[in-house]
Formats: structure tokens, C-alpha cells, sequence
């Protein structure tokens, strides 16, 4: 019945317009409860991994691997846990904006070389590498939320360096 009365009533033929972004948000409409225990679940995940991350470091071997694999985990749900309060679109939207869209960009390359360094290329060095700027990416995408943080922090470090 429902079906019927979107059809007579038009609503079927502007459904149908729709993007895929579109979709994904109309259909992510949860209660907030329900977004801040899914924020608060995905980020304390990621805490978790990047914390065990750094403790598997200090396996022989394989800690190395385990500790980019976890610590990069860590990052994309860390991430993603932001997607519950604000809904996915709205995120991407924020992501893309003209003040963080070149602190994105870097943020997730980083997050793509440290796993090709540590599993395509083999080489753990160039691995170690990408997780430091994943760290100092994803701390300056982060700032990028608070008003006026980043301009204070590159007066600063001008400063320093005069």
C-alpha cells in the first residue's frame, strides 16, 4: 500500500533522481543514541587497534607488520567513527571542504603507502615512514576542526624558527 500512494504521489519518480550519496545518507537516519554509542564504539575500536598496534611492535619478526596493520586499522576506524554523528555525507562534504581537502588528501595517501610499503614493497623503512606522517597528517586534519588552531600553530612554529 505504502508502494502505491509513493507511486500516485510522485515521490517514486524523485526517489529515483537520487544519487548514491544520497541514498546511503537517507538510509544511515539513526537516532543520537544510537550515532553517539556508534561514534563512541568505532573510536574506542580504534584506540584499542592503535594501542595494540604499538604493543605488537615489540614482537620479533612480524611486530613490525602487525603494527602497521593495526595502527592503520586504528586511523580508517578512528575516522570513520566520526561518520556516526554527523551521517557519511555530511562527513565526506566536511572532508572535501577547501580547508582540509589537501589534509585529507595527504591523510588518506599516507594511510594507502604505509600498507603497500609494508606488504607490496617490502620494506618496512619507507613503512615506518608513512605511519610518522600518518601521525602528523591525521593530528593536522584533526586541528583543521578547531577554529584558528592551525594558523596559531604555523605562527608559532614561525616564531620558533626566526
Amino acid at each position: 500500500m505504502d508502494k502505491l500512494k509513493s507511486v500516485l504521489s510522485g515521490e517514486e519518480a524523485r526517489r529515483d533522481n537520487r544519487t548514491v550519496l544520497e541514498t546511503v545518507n537517507e538510509a544511515s537516519t539513526l537516532g543520537w543514541g544510537t550515532r553517539v554509542k556508534g561514534f563512541i564504539a568505532c573510536f574506542v575500536v580504534g584506540g584499542a587497534c592503535t594501542i595494540l598496534g604499538v604493543c605488537m611492535l615489540f614482537i620479533p619478526k612480524i611486530g613490525l607488520t602487525l603494527f602497521i596493520v593495526f595502527y592503520t586499522f586504528g586511523n580508517i576506524c578512528t575516522l570513520c567513527s566520526t561518520m556516526f554523528l554527523l551521517g557519511p555525507l555530511k562527513q565526506l562534504k566536511r572532508m572535501c571542504d577547501k580547508t582540509r581537502a589537501l589534509a585529507t588528501t595527504i591523510m588518506i595517501t599516507c594511510l594507502v603507502l604505509t600498507l603497500c610499503a609494508a606488504f607490496w614493497w617490502k620494506n618496512f623503512g619507507l613503512a615506518l615512514l608513512f605511519c610518522i606522517l600518518q601521525i602528523l597528517s591525521f593530528t593536522w586534519y584533526s586541528l583543521s576542526y578547531i577554529p584558528f588552531v592551525r594558523d596559531a600553530i604555523l605562527k608559532l612554529v614561525a616564531v620558533c624558527i626566526k
